[in-house]
């Protein structure tokens, strides 16, 4: 009687336990969110950890962050559906629409109340550069080929000051603001581009901005087309909903530490930058590859 009582005790627990078991074994394999290597792999895992756990808990699927070995492999890993959702920096994003077609868009970021994206030529605080034109001749770093502020505006607002980039002494390409930075500050090169946040982290240590670049609406969150339309509106109700959220402010400032908002993005926001890149190929269209 004592085994029979044990053995309908043990068959309760498997009959209970059976249905947790299955759904473990159908558990949905974690989203993986993209963000392109504009700062070193550990920073970023960093800094947008915080927002993986938060889309996590949103949606109840797992989000692992994972950073681009360069800004081209990010927008394929997007455009090809090897990542789920990407965080894209505006020619990014522009230049993936234009090899692989539209992407829901998500939200798109917001820095000290202002939603477009800043940057800076500049040079070290003793340089006797004083204008665009005076970079004729001399060295300038620029960042990744799909940079929008250390590379494809300060090509582009170069050449429309008579410096094309036939016009320089020499130019040189380097993986991260921050590196651009260091790289003048070491007098390695007499000058480059960053956006606004790096300068001013910099500019105590020596930097001096020469011009201001154009602005454009600033970087976004991308959606692959792979992933269902009511999952693409949980992330982005979720994205918008961390302007009230609490923990926001946290998350939001991990990313970037000046970031006030999320809000919503379109496709449209992005047309002012797709008009300065045609303008920049067609003003260089005889590029050369720029040395490493």
């Amino acid at each position: 009687m004592r085994r029979l009582s044990r053995i309908l005790f043990l068959l309760c627990l498997w009959s209970c336990a059976a249905p947790l078991m299955a759904i473990a074994g159908e558990q949905e394999p974690p989203l993986v969110l993209g963000v392109h290597p504009y700062l070193s792999p550990g920073e970023l895992v960093a800094r947008f950890t915080p927002l993986a756990r938060y889309l996590a808990h949103a949606t109840g699927r797992q989000v692992e962050v994972r950073v681009g070995r360069s800004y081209a492999e990010h927008i394929n890993a997007l455009g090809t559906g090897l990542i789920d959702l990407a965080y894209m920096g505006p020619a990014s994003y522009v230049t993936m629409t234009r090899q692989f077609g539209p992407r829901p868009l998500l939200v798109r970021q917001v820095i000290n109340h202002d939603p477009l994206l800043k940057g800076e030529i500049v040079v070290r605080q003793n340089s006797p550069i004083r204008t665009l034109g005076d970079f004729q001749g001399k060295c300038f770093y620029f960042g990744d080929a799909n940079s929008t502020m250390s590379h494809i505006l300060p090509e582009l607002t170069l050449a429309r000051a008579g410096v094309p980039l036939s016009r320089l002494g020499s130019y040189h390409t380097l993986d991260g603001h921050n590196n651009i930075a260091l790289g003048i500050l070491s007098g390695d090169c007499d000058g480059g581009a960053v956006k606004s946040e790096v300068y001013e982290a910099f500019k105590l240590r020596g930097l001096r901005a020469v011009a201001d670049l154009p602005e454009v609406a600033d970087h976004v969150l991308v959606a692959s087309n792979h992933l269902p339309p009511e999952l693409v509106q949980k992330l982005r109700q979720a994205l918008l909903k961390l302007n009230q959220d609490p923990d926001g402010p946290r998350i939001m400032t991990a990313i970037h530490p000046h970031m006030t908002a999320l809000v919503p993005a379109r496709d449209s926001d992005y047309d002012s930058l797709r008009h300065l890149m045609e303008s920049a190929a067609h003003m260089n269209p005889a590029k050369v590859p720029i040395s490493p």
